[in-house]
């Protein structure tokens, strides 16, 4: 039971393995817990990534299991364990982040304000669920203003508000003065960096292929991956093109960003996101970026109000087809989402990718002035801000 003076907000999540949205629901729990009784709840505590000290943390231990009758039996289990802890804590607020809890939090209501995170454009490919989201929840809250807008136009529903993601400048900056041991580039080079576990959403084979393309012309670049996976498939083509001393797959750090400010350069191939945190994290270590323009996130965070609301006018939520040199980084045009590993295979977008990338390295102004900017733009994703919406958000709910 939560104290008389506070409202009572349970923040629903499969688990805290990694992730944007794992991440921001941690954060969100530390922002608002002087102001209500925040409980986390978790399908599973199984390899749980992030520091939840300090905070409360409810384990239902109903982890994923294949097979469809036993992920129908898992939903069963979920809702009903749910459902009673919400009465039980006499819960007034409801926030799910994730498609599988949005599942359990529309359907385990008992009538608090409900709300349903979508963090993404694959959330919104599954119209059952959007359906179901929309019909249960009080709110649904989007990381963007393309997810937003996708509502209204595809589903009809304009009850849905934005939210961007906090980014906190001075813990990163804290966390990236940490030593390490590890770096794998020495000497006179040029490091491009990139988050994002090995996963055909993250596109980072076209990154690859890109930097292949861009290497022959700088000797000096080198390209750090930092996420979880095996990445096998990468490894032999990495070695197909000759290139395995100067790509270094780091897998997943606990703290990846003393890597990050040590590189030149951060790209984004993602053919999917929803709101890339990873990209406002790099900007906000003064890294310059270059993000494909996917469906959603990016261009809302690499241009101006002004640029985005003119290139939305004109191309609506399709990509671009040309390179746009914004206010705050460069938007280059989506790619593909089918994964191809085949060396000899090249796309148009890795070119345009891959000359951007050349271009930006080769011009030390061009750099140094997307870094200024880019630390600019990361100071308006506050998490003071983030928190001031959120509560505002809740009250008038």
């Amino acid at each position: 039971m939560g104290s008389l003076e506070k409202k009572n907000l349970m923040l629903i999540v499969p688990m805290l393995h990694q992730g944007g949205f794992e991440r921001v629901c941690v954060k969100t729990a530390r922002l608002l817990q002087d102001v209500y009784n925040v409980h986390i709840l978790l399908f599973t505590k199984k390899d749980m990534h992030y520091d939840v000290s300090g905070l409360d943390v409810i384990d239902i231990d109903v982890p994923a299991r294949d097979g469809k009758v036993n992920k129908v039996v898992n939903l069963i289990k979920r809702i009903g364990k749910v459902r009673r802890i919400k009465k039980d804590l006499h819960i007034d607020y409801s926030y799910s982040f994730g498609s599988s809890a949005n599942y359990v939090n529309s359907l385990s209501g008992v009538g608090e304000v409900l709300l349903t995170g979508l963090r993404g454009q694959v959330d919104l490919e599954n119209p059952s669920q959007i359906k179901l989201f929309t019909k249960k929840s009080t709110c649904v809250l989007s990381c963007s203003k393309d997810i937003v807008r996708q509502l209204s136009e595809n589903f009809g529903y304009d009850k849905s508000l934005c939210i961007y993601n906090p980014v906190d400048i001075k813990e990163l900056e804290n966390k990236a003065k940490e030593p390490v041991t590890d770096f794998p580039f020495q000497g006179d080079v040029q490091v491009i960096s990139c988050m994002g576990r090995d996963d055909y959403q993250k596109g980072t084979w076209h990154l690859v292929k890109a930097f292949y393309l861009a290497s022959k012309n700088n000797d000096r670049l080198r390209l750090l991956i930092l996420g979880d996976g095996p990445w096998t498939n990468y490894k032999k083509l990495v070695e197909a093109y000759k290139i395995s001393d100067k790509v270094a797959f780091m897998g997943a750090k606990p703290n990846p960003f003393p890597y990050v400010i040590a590189s030149d350069l951060y790209v984004c191939p993602s053919n999917h996101e929803g709101f890339p945190n990873a990209v406002l994290e790099a900007m906000a270590l003064q890294k310059p970026v270059i993000s494909t323009d996917c469906k959603t996130g990016p261009r809302e965070i690499l241009l101006s109000d002004k640029e985005y609301k003119s290139l939305s006018d004109k191309q609506g939520l399709n990509s671009i087809t040309e390179p746009v040199r914004g206010d705050y980084g460069i938007l280059v045009p989506n790619v593909d989402e089918t994964e191809n590993f085949d060396p000899d295979f090249i796309t148009k977008e890795e070119e345009m990718l891959s000359k951007e990338i050349e271009s930006i390295m080769a011009d030390k102004e061009v750099l140094s002035d997307y870094a200024k900017r880019a630390y600019e733009r990361a100071g308006l994703f506050s998490p003071e801000q983030y928190k001031e919406n959120l509560i505002r958000i809740f009250e008038s709910l």
